[in-house]
């Protein structure tokens, strides 16, 4: 079903691909596609793939300013109003069409369409030096596939806490199978439009 859904998004998607792309390319000339580390199923490292919605030096801008460290690190890792967003970056994330190049990942055996989110190495690091009580719940969670949505994402994205996420996937994870993946599904295109928790 991955294969199916990531083949049939990136062919009837190309369009929408295309236009992102060149958007992003005339706001400020750099990347369209940008790639970060994730930690996937097992705990193996793969590179992420989203469309750029930031600055070329975000991570630049991040490390030379502590206060907004500090508040990105805290938390759900997202600002309502990050100085780091472009005009462009805003609109595509507000409606999650950031993450459609994620596809390609799912294509990849990397990801599945369904699954908890990719975390960061350095959150789940810190969080595991934070919260070690809750260390079973990270495993249970890496020992599936992340995915592009999942049951954060249709319940609150940003606009829940970090160990409420952790709950959740956990959750998720523990009565995964393919009713509650298809309900995730046809929650997701809603999610969507609302731009619940979306920043």
């Amino acid at each position: 079903m991955d294969v199916l859904i990531s083949i049939t998004a990136l062919v009837f998607l190309s369009p929408v691909f295309a236009v992102i792309a060149v958007l992003i390319k005339l706001e400020d000339g750099g990347r369209a596609i940008y790639s970060h580390e994730r930690i996937g199923q097992g705990g193996q490292r793969f590179r992420l793939y989203k469309f750029r919605s930031m600055v070329e030096n975000a991570d630049e801008i991040l490390f030379s300013d502590p206060n907004l460290y500090s508040q990105i690190r805290s938390g759900t890792h997202k600002l309502k109003d990050d100085p780091r967003i472009t005009k462009i970056g805003r609109l595509i994330r507000k409606y999650s069409l950031d993450e459609l190049p994620q596809f390609w990942n799912v294509l990849m055996g990397e990801m599945s369409f369904v699954g908890p989110r990719a975390y960061r190495p350095d959150e789940l690091e810190r969080y595991h030096e934070e919260h070690p009580e809750n260390g079973k719940s990270l495993a249970l969670i890496l020992s599936v596939k992340p995915g592009i949505t999942g049951l954060w994402q249709v319940t609150g994205r940003s606009t829940v806490t970090f160990d409420e996420r952790i709950e959740i996937e956990s959750s998720y994870v523990k009565k995964r199978c393919l009713l509650t993946d298809l309900g995730i599904m046809l929650k997701t295109p809603l999610a969507v439009l609302q731009a619940k928790g979306a920043s």
